[in-house]
């Protein structure tokens, strides 16, 4: 069957939850640390300066009327690429043929470059054409890379909110940075508080980790490393723009004892080979809505284990893309889930995919059903771009 259509489509409001929560969630009151933290206009609330662009759908269809279906993300400016761009000119190939149309994507993206937004952009086609195998199969993604390798995926939670992840039985916490370089030795000294105060809450039972979000530099780094050495955190996360890799190269130098991760922002695998071949890190962390889709994702996977580095998707658990990549491939630890859900609000209601599975007592199963199992009905949903 051949690729008829590529068309974006506007989604279904997020739900509203029934539970009233406890509190607001972390994300709503928590200054977190950020590229843009030396600027004090916007260093105390993040969502203050992130792009409004929100979420779409992508639908590929085929010539005889059969559909696959991702969310795509940053809005216009990715559908835009998407519709009159990438979209046109895979119209005629094989719906089965993920490989090569991920390859004609990325190279069609030459002259603007395929990372940033054209990542993105090349991500939810593919992810769509992954969704359109599964269902012309009757079978669910993690069954086509390969079947399930856990019965369920023990996960770990992000945010400031560690109370509520022992509540909900998650097996590690990673905390957001709230200060960076900055806002001084103050800071510095609120960060280790927050690290200790955490460890103390949460015992030594469970994995703790530090989200710095791109906020750091080298010198910075070392000296908080040095700081939270006796709270025996599990990793340092993207401490480093993602665009540093000298920076990496040095911090990997000046860190020898201490577990480093990042990758959320290095877009198709090239960056991954790279920090794998020289071990820059110890864990890397792509994004699967990100990087490329499920294919760039299998391709990074591979040089991963090839170079015995850790493969840890970002929000693995997060959406049911992330989630059928981490039940499938053998080497995953452990799924991230970040969604800033209000105490007290059950993870369910949260939920922005329809039949998406979400952590039960810290563990997680995807749904068997063919695809993604996304229950959005493409034929109803308007037109994204008009």
């Amino acid at each position: 069957m051949k690729i008829k259509e590529v068309r974006t489509v506007v989604l279904p409001p997020r739900p509203v939850p029934k539970t009233p929560p406890r509190r607001p969630s972390w994300w709503e009151k928590w200054r977190v640390a950020s590229p843009m933290t030396r600027y004090p206009r916007y260093a105390p609330f993040r969502p203050d300066w992130f792009p409004r662009w929100g979420r779409f759908g992508v639908v590929v269809v085929t010539d005889d009327g059969s559909a696959g279906f991702a969310v795509g993300a940053h809005g216009k400016p990715v559908a835009t690429v998407i519709e009159e761009y990438l979209g046109p000119r895979i119209v005629g190939e094989d719906c089965m043929a993920t490989e090569k149309t991920y390859d004609m994507m990325v190279r069609l993206c030459a002259p603007f470059g395929a990372t940033g937004l054209a990542s993105f952009a090349v991500s939810a086609i593919d992810l769509a054409l992954w969704d359109l195998k599964g269902k012309l199969l009757g079978k669910p993604v993690y069954e086509l890379l390969g079947g399930r390798t856990y019965d369920d995926i023990p996960c770990y939670m992000t945010g400031n909110d560690p109370d509520w992840a022992i509540e909900l039985g998650f097996e590690g916490i990673k905390l957001a940075c709230p200060y960076g370089p900055h806002d001084g030795l103050d800071g510095l000294r609120r960060n280790v508080t927050l690290v200790q105060e955490t460890r103390e809450l949460i015992g030594p039972a469970r994995e703790l980790m530090l989200d710095c979000w791109m906020a750091l530099d080298v010198e910075y780094t070392v000296r908080l490393a040095e700081e939270l050495r006796p709270f025996k955190l599990a990793w340092l996360e993207e401490c480093l723009p993602s665009e540093d890799i000298g920076g990496h190269m040095v911090l990997r130098e000046r860190l020898p004892w201490q577990t480093l991760a990042t990758g959320e922002h290095w877009f198709t695998p090239y960056p991954f080979q790279f920090a794998a071949e020289r071990h820059l890190v110890d864990i890397i962390q792509p994004d699967i809505v990100w990087v490329g889709g499920m294919t760039a994702m299998l391709r990074i996977y591979a040089l991963a284990e090839a170079a015995g580095v850790t493969f840890t998707p970002h929000v693995g658990a997060n959406d049911p893309y992330g989630q059928h990549a981490c039940y499938g491939l053998p080497g995953i630890r452990w799924a991230e889930w970040s969604s800033p859900v209000p105490p007290g609000v059950p993870l369910a209601e949260m939920s922005a995919y329809p039949g998406m599975a979400v952590p039960s007592r810290g563990r997680l199963k995807p749904t068997d059903a063919p695809g993604f199992g996304v229950d959005f009905e493409p034929s109803r949903l308007d037109a994204f771009l008009r």
